[in-house]
């Protein structure tokens, strides 16, 4: 008997580690009603209102990299939302998802962090690979037709330099090759591994003014013993926003 409501067992455990860690240029799948039909409407109906959002616009990145220009929210267990919401991140808490995560990573010792992504009108995500404590990370789609054209973008696109950039650059779209570029309508998801060469981003939106592009994003961790004094000396300088509600995964 299944003990998920929101999360479909059977999704998770179709999607073949082997392949997906074989996947070119890096490890990337995307996925297909990974949350049950009707959870994940009821997700879509209660999504968290804007007001709650912090706006995140014009912050100077490493290596000349353009500006990733969105209103965010980190997820909280005292956030005032749905309790929808706060009954699926306890399912991504879970037993069920961390096997998921871990047969997928090949990875134990990590910790989960949650955010969503509301993102307007002229925004994009500019080409970048990731800080290097993240392992990889799951985006959920949230969008439906019933606000979102897929004409206006924001699929997440799959990258290839060919080995012709450094992590540490900011090449443009242009620069790069498109492998791929996830759907974003519906329930779909996207997941990936990080590495030295998982270029990703999105293209310009360009959709009308109101309109989001709107998404859930589980960010897999490194929380090895190296990257835990890291953190824990991050912190102490100030370096990194508190990481007070992420979960960790390990035996």
């Amino acid at each position: 008997m299944s003990t998920t409501t929101f999360l479909d067992p059977d999704a998770l455990n179709a999607l073949p580690a082997t392949a997906f860690r074989a996947a070119r240029p890096y490890p990337w799948i995307t996925t297909t009603d990974f949350i049950r039909p009707e959870a994940y409407q009821r997700l879509v109906e209660t999504l968290p209102d804007p007001a709650l959002f912090q706006a995140n616009f014009g912050h100077v990145r490493k290596y000349g990299q353009q500006s990733h220009d969105r209103y965010s929210l980190v997820y909280d267990p005292a956030l005032p939302i749905d309790p929808a919401w706060h009954a699926f991140v306890a399912e991504l808490n879970g037993p069920v998802y961390r096997a998921f995560v871990e047969r997928l990573t090949g990875r134990r010792r990590l910790r989960l962090l949650l955010h969503w992504h509301y993102t307007p009108a002229g925004c994009s995500v500019s080409p970048h690979c990731d800080a290097k404590r993240k392992l990889g990370s799951q985006i959920f789609y949230f969008n439906t037709a019933a606000d979102w054209d897929p004409g206006w973008g924001g699929g997440t696109v799959v990258l290839d330099d060919h080995g012709a950039c450094d992590s540490d650059s900011a090449p443009g779209f242009d620069d790069l090759e498109t492998v791929t570029t996830s759907p974003v309508l519906g329930n779909h998801s996207f997941v990936f591994m990080r590495r030295g060469n998982s270029w990703h981003g999105v293209r310009p939106l360009t959709c009308p003014p109101g309109a989001l592009r709107k998404v859930f994003i589980v960010v897999f961790e490194n929380w090895s013993l190296p990257w835990r004094v890291a953190d824990t000396l991050r912190g102490l300088r100030g370096l990194r926003p508190s990481r007070t509600t992420a979960t960790v995964l390990q035996p």
